[in-house]
């Protein structure tokens, strides 16, 4: 495997594999985050001397189109990507209707140092999600080296993530400078943490966040538990919770995570308070209360004062911070001031010294949204990539390069 920095792209193609799966609506893009994340590879090939070739998908579309029958084809082009990618680095970028075919195999064949192609949906051929070798092996011929710059979607072993790379020799395959800078910050905080390691798990499923919590349990000293999973917790201790969110079948497990952590010595903080509300609306009427004692037809939609402050003392004391769900429906305003609270002591950690790595979406939204961005120490593209990297699992796109 080479290392992108000391590799010369003089006179090389490089295929490049992207995460373009940003939010378009009415032909616009709202978020280019992941679009501006991936500038300094492309940058970095072009001032070599190389040309880039551009791969990624947009959606899903033949699942989107089933159940969205007013949606076509057309509405998942990668072409207003095109245009918007063009814009960021003030030059012309090329663009083929289709990834495989005559267009893309000439358009690649004439490209010259200095160039941008960018290919069309890969998901418009099922091959893709398949992880077909002859489709794989019909990307590979468009360029001389392979650079995967796709930590979203890292964990699919799909052609253009994992398969296409067995077409390159070591040399000649390798992970751009956002991959890299995405493996690095995960690594440092699973492998190489300095202590008190604190994570941060919010969000709406237990179901979703077992195997990272379970994982965490062997490394982290604090794990603070937030956002609609907490009341599954709670529930399972006896406690009245009203209609707050719960997950009735994992009773038992929110129990047995309990006790291995206190086996291991892990401190598991639960949120003491809630606000609540009598019903799920951003209009909806409000009130505080004890989590063990939430009144019938009342709901917890975010943490309440004491919870923010006793986990804000936690963040706060901490070496290493990792940030995955937010605490609350972050998104109304009524119930955004947990998150916030949140954001508010990572940043203060961070600017005392500690490491952070924020990563899921909804933990990079209210990062983005409080103005936090530029305080915390790594924000992660990678939604179910960063999550499956932190429960343990071998991730197809980074063995792929590394192999």
């Amino acid at each position: 495997m080479s290392t992108f920095n000391n590799y010369n792209f003089s006179g090389k193609k490089a295929l490049v594999r992207v995460d373009f799966n940003v939010p378009i609506k009415e032909g616009k893009i709202t978020d280019d985050t992941r679009i501006k994340a991936a500038l300094p590879t492309i940058k970095k090939i072009l001032n070599d001397g190389g040309s880039v070739i551009l791969m990624s998908h947009l959606g899903r579309p033949a699942k989107d189109m089933a159940k969205k029958p007013h949606l076509t084809l057309a509405d998942f082009s990668l072409e207003s990507v095109a245009k918007h990618l063009a814009s960021l680095l003030g030059k012309d970028v090329q663009f083929a209707q289709d990834a495989i075919g005559e267009e893309a195999e000439t358009k690649a064949e004439a490209l010259k140092p200095g160039e941008i192609l960018l290919l069309n949906n890969l998901r418009y051929h099922k091959e893709e999600e398949k992880g077909d070798v002859d489709f794989a092996k019909k990307l590979s011929a468009y360029g001389d080296v392979y650079i995967n710059d796709a930590f979203g979607t890292a964990h699919r072993a799909h052609a253009s993530t994992a398969v296409i790379a067995d077409n390159f020799d070591t040399d000649n395959k390798m992970f751009g400078l956002l991959m890299e800078g995405e493996i690095n910050a995960a690594e440092q905080v699973l492998n190489n943490s300095q202590k008190p390691f604190t994570a941060i798990i919010g969000g709406a499923k237990v179901s979703d966040k077992i195997l990272i919590i379970e994982n965490l349990l062997d490394r982290a000293t604090d794990i603070i538990i937030g956002g609609g999973m907490a009341y599954t917790f709670f529930k399972a201790q006896g406690a009245h919770i009203g209609n707050s969110l719960c997950e009735e079948d994992r009773l038992d497990t929110a129990n047995a995570l309990l006790e291995k952590a206190k086996e291991k010595g892990v401190c598991i903080h639960l949120p003491q308070d809630s606000i609540i509300a009598d019903k799920f609306d951003k209009e909806a009427n409000t009130s505080s209360a004890i989590n063990a004692e939430i009144p019938e037809n009342w709901m917890g939609l975010d943490i309440g004062e004491q919870a923010c402050s006793s986990f804000s003392k936690v963040i706060k004391e901490s070496k290493t911070i990792l940030w995955n769900g937010p605490m609350g429906v972050f998104e109304m305003e009524k119930f955004q001031h947990g998150t916030k609270c949140v954001a508010d002591a990572v940043a203060e950690a961070t600017q005392n010294g500690a490491y952070s790595l924020v990563g899921g979406g909804d933990s990079v939204a209210a990062v983005n949204k409080f103005g936090y961005a530029d305080k915390v120490s790594y924000i992660s593209t990678g939604g179910g990539a960063l999550l499956e990297f932190f429960e343990g699992k071998e991730l197809p796109g980074i063995t792929a390069i590394k192999k």
